[in-house]
């Protein structure tokens, strides 16, 4: 068991690494399988590359898959990805509501620019209510001073 947690450790740095270097189709070999497997980090490379067809062709139906598999896990940047997912209609139906649900999560961990987001989306009421003092609060968490 400990071989194929090394060997799984191994292809997704492997992957990772192909991935920030940009030999999207090197990274795509390493991290499909891993991301098939449910890999939080594998799906979030994976989401990105079928969303932008980096490597392969665009596939939004199983960007969208990837993307969401790893948000669920708690990935920060796929719940941001996830939420401009919605945001847009990229990939999916475009839903301000639920985009507003996954910045949130993304805001929660930390995300200074899914605090940002959420600051503008608060400011312009889209996907919630109009509420500047809200909006205020949430340019704050991301740094801005008021």
């Amino acid at each position: 068991m400990s071989e194929e947690i090394t060997l799984h450790e191994m292809d997704l740095s492997s992957g990772i690494a192909a991935f920030e270097a940009k030999h999207f189709s090197r990274a795509a070999q390493l991290l499909s399988p891993l991301a098939e497997l449910g890999d939080p980090e594998a799906q979030y490379r994976m989401a990105i590359m079928m969303q932008n067809g980096l490597g392969m062709v665009a596939n939004p139906l199983q960007a969208f898959a990837h993307m969401k598999g790893a948000a669920e896990q708690g990935v920060g940047y796929a719940q941001h990805g996830l939420g401009y997912m919605y945001l847009e209609g990229d990939c999916v139906d475009k839903n301000p509501a639920k985009a507003v649900e996954w910045f949130q999560r993304a805001a929660e961990q930390g995300l200074a620019g899914s605090q940002t987001t959420l600051g503008m989306l608060y400011a312009e009421g889209i996907g919630v209510e109009k509420d500047p003092e809200e909006a205020a609060r949430w340019y704050r968490m991301a740094g801005f001073e008021s």
